[in-house]
C-alpha cells in the first residue's frame, strides 16, 4: 500500500501506520524503534504539526507484514518516555507525504 491509499482510508492516520506505510514503500524495515524514533524526529525537524495521538495498543493490530507483530512494536514505544518513541496525528496532505518520502530509510539501521 501507498501513502496515497491509506490517505484514502482517512486524511488523518497516526504515525505508525505511516511510518509501517512508508517502510513498506521503500522496502525498509519498520520494525526497529529507534527508526521509528529517527522518523518521528524528521517530522518534527521539518515543521509538520503532530497532535499526541491516545493509540490504545490491544487496537493496533496483530501480525503483519512478514509476520511482524503491529502491537508488540507499540507496546515497546509506550515503555519509552522519549517524545519521539510517541504515536501523533499527521494530516496526509500533498506536502505532508513530501515531507514523509524526504525520510532516508536508507541510512536507518
Amino acid at each position: 500500500m501507498t501513502l496515497e491509499e491509506l490517505r484514502s482510508k482517512a486524511l488523518f492516520q497516526n504515525t505508525i501506520d505511516t511510518w509501517i506505510m512508508l517502510c513498506e514503500e521503500k522496502k525498509a524495515d519498520w520494525y526497529l524503534p529507534e527508526d521509528y524514533k529517527k522518523f518521528i524526529a524528521h517530522l518534527f525537524q521539518s515543521g509538520l504539526k503532530l497532535q499526541k495521538f491516545p493509540l490504545c495498543i490491544k487496537e493496533t493490530g496483530g501480525m503483519y507484514q512478514r509476520g511482524k507483530d503491529k502491537t508488540q512494536f507499540a507496546e515497546t514505544l509506550a515503555q519509552s518516555t522519549d517524545p519521539n518513541a510517541a504515536a501523533y496525528t499527521i494530516r496526509l496532505s500533498d506536502s505532508t507525504i513530501n515531507i514523509i518520502r524526504q525520510f532516508n530509510t536508507v541510512t536507518i539501521t
